[in-house]
């Protein structure tokens, strides 16, 4: 009943949506699922999917064209208070490759006291199973727990941990809260870290609840400031950022002697009065042509989408934009689709606002629909690929002798052949579109080149 009451309201919100209008494309704001309860990540899977958690402690698939939501797992030892509770969700690189399946979750539970932990699920069937603890004993509180988790290009977990509102903490590099932490994918500590017995990335974090890795390398971290000076940073290996001695920039005596003393690096901007800055994600697609290049930033107390134009360096804003302002409440964490659409998920049912609306929370879908794009899949054949992600080959199923063209995300060709398999290792990591001519119909899929 539920699914179907998600679907009818999907079909309904679309003579609703809204629209932003730019220079000179149109985006339509739409509603893609509602009746949620505080969802904290949403990520695109290689499935096609949005996986999504909710703070009380559930794992879901939602499929983004139907708007049907599907349960995976409901994890009863989440304790959801005050802001903690299930909160940053990741997939393994090769999830899509037989016995890689696995998703990483951060969350806080009780042991005795409040504590946090990071988890590694499989995915099996239709559900989350095998729960292997990769690291715990994580400081947490009521408030500031981070807790946003990335996959790296160079196939690591970088985790941001809040104080946990012992401020002390931050600066103690013998202490896992106030840090940005890096785990090889098995949980084990890489060699390469600062200290290579250690998790521990970069020090000096309040906390940390936007974290995403532009295709140049650079890592970006959105954090929380306390009634000034929200910050986003760049993250750099074994850097110090400040807190609790420094809030913002160096810009008070008593900071700039800190500052100077312990290396510090600042922000690249800062926010007075705060926006309680949260998900993070970076934007460089055709489909919204007056958006690339930049960071896509929601917020909770400001209840908007700050757009912020980078430079050709990556290493400074230049322009800021501000969308949808307080048109659906507090809005929590935001991604990116291979085909530029937008998912932004609210988050007005988390004890901060008074009113929330009788279907929040919500997921909403951000799209130029005058974009065409080939990553939107077509199959008149039944074609399908296997694996998804690959790093040499790709299979078409079932195997026979097909043509093919190979396109980038935005539609440009690449390369065209034929056989029973597709030859991808000259090409970069990154996200594809393949179409397969074959005397039943045209497949067109996306697959990941890894």
């Amino acid at each position: 009943m539920r699914n179907f009451s998600i679907l009818l309201f999907n079909v309904l919100a679309l003579s609703l949506s809204a629209q932003i209008q730019l220079d000179s494309t149109a985006v339509t704001v739409s509603t893609v699922a509602q009746n949620l309860d505080t969802p904290w990540e949403i990520l695109w899977g290689p499935d096609n999917h949005i996986w999504f958690t909710e703070r009380r402690g559930t794992v879901n698939r939602l499929n983004p064209v139907s708007g049907a939501v599907e349960n995976l797992i409901t994890i009863t030892e989440v304790r959801e208070q005050g802001e903690a509770g299930l909160l940053g969700m990741a997939l393994h690189p090769d999830f899509s490759l037989p016995g890689s399946a696995f998703v990483y979750l951060v969350y806080t539970y009780r042991a005795p006291a409040l504590t946090e932990k990071i988890v590694r699920y499989t995915y099996q069937g239709s559900t989350l199973v095998n729960p292997l603890v990769i690291l715990d004993n994580i400081p947490a509180s009521n408030n500031h727990d981070g807790s946003r988790i990335i996959v790296t290009d160079d196939r690591k977990l970088l985790v941001t941990t809040g104080d946990a509102l012992n401020t002390s903490l931050s600066q103690n590099s013998n202490s896992l809260a106030g840090k940005v932490l890096r785990l090889n994918l098995d949980g084990s500590v890489p060699v390469d870290n600062p200290d290579p017995s250690s998790y521990v990335w970069s020090i000096g974090h309040r906390n940390a609840q936007g974290l995403v890795q532009a295709p140049d390398g650079t890592v970006y971290s959105s954090e929380h400031g306390p009634a000034n000076d929200d910050e986003l940073n760049i993250i750099f290996k074994d850097h110090n950022y400040g807190w609790p001695n420094v809030e913002g920039f160096c810009n008070l005596p008593q900071e700039v002697s800190f500052c100077t003393a312990n290396n510090v690096t600042e922000p690249i901007f800062a926010w007075t009065p705060t926006l309680a800055v949260a998900g993070l994600d970076y934007y460089d697609h055709p489909a919204i042509p007056e958006w690339k290049n930049s960071l896509l930033l929601v917020n909770l107390k400001e209840r908007d989408l700050r757009v912020l134009q980078l430079d050709s360096s990556g290493h400074a804003i230049i322009s800021t934009q501000t969308f949808l302002d307080n048109q659906y409440g507090r809005l929590r964490d935001v991604c990116v689709a291979p085909d530029g659409r937008i998912f932004v998920a609210t988050s007005n049912r988390d004890g901060r606002n008074n009113n929330p609306d009788p279907t929040d929370d919500r997921i909403l879908k951000l799209e130029n629909v005058n974009y065409t794009s080939l990553a939107e899949d077509v199959d008149d054949t039944g074609v399908e690929l296997y694996p998804n992600p690959a790093s040499d080959r790709l299979y078409m199923q079932p195997l026979k002798e097909r043509g093919f063209r190979i396109y980038s995300s935005n539609g440009t060709p690449l390369s065209e052949g034929s056989g029973t398999f597709v030859n991808i290792q000259n090409l970069a990591p990154g996200f594809y579109i393949l179409e397969i001519q074959d005397p039943e119909g045209t497949s067109r899929k996306t697959f990941i080149k890894q």
